[in-house]
């Protein structure tokens, strides 16, 4: 590295620069005499501070495995709570927002819930590859089966075990997965060569707790030697390990296509596949979020579920839509979203002219606006570099059967889609640290490249 290039800190400072003019915000704790030299403070001062609480820095639940951020008002103020139907149904129309039942994946719920508590209370391992396209309820289905056996678990119905979840999109490198599991297992962070002799002392000996890993976007963590998926899987074939492997990609023959034998012949057998959600299973997905809510009219609900399911059958492109009308409908001072409201929301999104960009682009023009997007979804940090997207680049490239891209030709594709206005790119670099950044959004690229 040489003395130029930043730090990473520098990075993500760089990255996280505000386009806007907003002022810095002021921590509560700080005065506006931060700068002045204070007297001699007094002994009891200094026990006061030690006793002051720290913000947490995430919702760790022990042995959980769930490391949700806290999501806190500056102010200390309660979040405004929607009073119109309107502010009612976007608010519930929030793909973040957790349903209180998951309707259309009950089959799939009862299959993987029965292949945990069988593995937990057999004291046993094994792994279940659970595949399907983006947005068909695959984690989420995971999530509640878990959250369920948790509670039996509390209630002394089935044996404790501990949950552990990774999200190869997340991570900068497969070898991060082994300090994500230790991390989760025994609280403590490590280096990965240390947390893989840890893991591997754990579960080639006798551990006492079953231990069930989430492994969502494995196609992520396919590097060449796919030495840290071989390993997590071959785990679960030991004996007395008590380790049971849930794996997640979007495509039904990863193992065959893109895994060595040696890793799909650990992988088993059980697979699980999420097929795309049919219309009427949209349109029961947008109610049950609404649940009574009268801010839409029941062809318009229709009508978003049959153009969705033509589409791709994505549950999150639907409940987007529907959000994005509400949004309209409540600037316009109109009640209740209508068929001729969600027609207007599709032409933008599918007829709009960043869309139409993004379609007109090459191949390699869109492997490269897909790199970024995953790369921005991953780290959430706006801003980045081609030295970073370039492994996202390897692993779409290895999926999709292309032609991996050298630095070069990113660089030169970069240049192309400045020129278009698609991405802003330094000017000032043309090395592999040029600073890019989308010009577009996220959604943008999904429909115009995956519907």
């Amino acid at each position: 590295m040489s003395p130029s290039t930043p730090s990473l800190r520098q990075k993500v400072l760089m990255a996280n620069t505000p386009r806007s003019s907003l002022p810095p915000l002021k921590d509560e704790d700080e005065s506006e005499d931060e700068f002045v030299t204070p007297s001699k403070a007094p002994k009891s001062a200094k026990k006061k501070l030690e006793m002051t609480p720290t913000t947490p820095s995430s919702s760790r639940k022990v042995g959980h495995g769930f490391l949700s951020p806290v999501v806190a008002d500056r102010e200390g103020r309660a979040p405004s709570t929607p009073s119109s139907a309107l502010g009612i149904a976007r608010a519930q129309l929030q793909v973040s927002t957790l349903p209180t039942s998951l309707p259309c994946r009950e089959k799939e719920f009862n299959d993987i819930k029965s292949f945990i508590s069988r593995k937990i209370q057999d004291g046993t391992g094994g792994c279940m590859y659970i595949s399907g396209v983006p947005g068909t309820g695959k984690t989420a289905t995971v999530h509640t089966v878990v959250k369920t056996l948790q509670k039996m678990a509390e209630d002394g119905k089935i044996t404790s075990f501990d949950f552990v979840e990774v999200n190869g999109l997340r991570m900068t490198e497969p070898r991060q997965a082994y300090v994500r599991i230790w991390q989760i297992l025994s609280k403590n962070k490590v280096t990965a060569d240390q947390a893989l002799k840890h893991l591997e002392t754990k579960f080639l000996g006798k551990p006492k707790r079953c231990t069930v890993l989430l492994v969502d976007e494995l196609d992520y963590l396919c590097n060449r030697r796919q030495d840290v998926i071989y390993n997590i899987l071959d785990w679960t074939t030991k004996r007395y390990s008590k380790f049971s492997v849930l794996t997640i990609a979007n495509t039904m023959d990863l193992p065959e296509r893109t895994l060595k034998g040696k890793v799909t012949s650990r992988m088993g057998l059980t697979r699980l596949v999420f097929q795309p959600y049919t219309y009427q299973q949209l349109e029961e997905i947008v109610l049950n979020r609404l649940d009574g809510c009268k801010a839409f009219h029941a062809d318009a609900v229709q009508l978003v579920a049959r153009k969705v399911a033509a589409v791709s059958g994505d549950a999150r492109r639907a409940l987007d839509i529907c959000r994005r009308s509400t949004e309209i409908l409540e600037l316009e001072g109109r009640p209740a979203v209508s068929v001729l409201d969600i027609q207007k929301v599709l032409t933008q999104i599918f007829a709009g002219s960043r869309v139409q960009a993004i379609k007109n682009c090459s191949l390699m023009a869109k492997l490269v606006l897909r790199a970024i997007r995953d790369e921005v979804l991953r780290t959430g940090v706006e801003e980045t570099t081609v030295a970073y997207i370039h492994p996202q680049l390897v692993s779409i490239c290895a999926l999709e059967g292309k032609r991996e891209l050298t630095v070069t030709d990113i660089l030169r594709i970069c240049s192309n889609l400045a020129d278009s206005g698609l991405i802003f790119a330094e000017k000032e670099r043309k090395d592999i640290n040029r600073k890019i950044s989308l010009n577009i959004s996220t959604d943008d690229i999904h429909y115009a490249i995956d519907c």
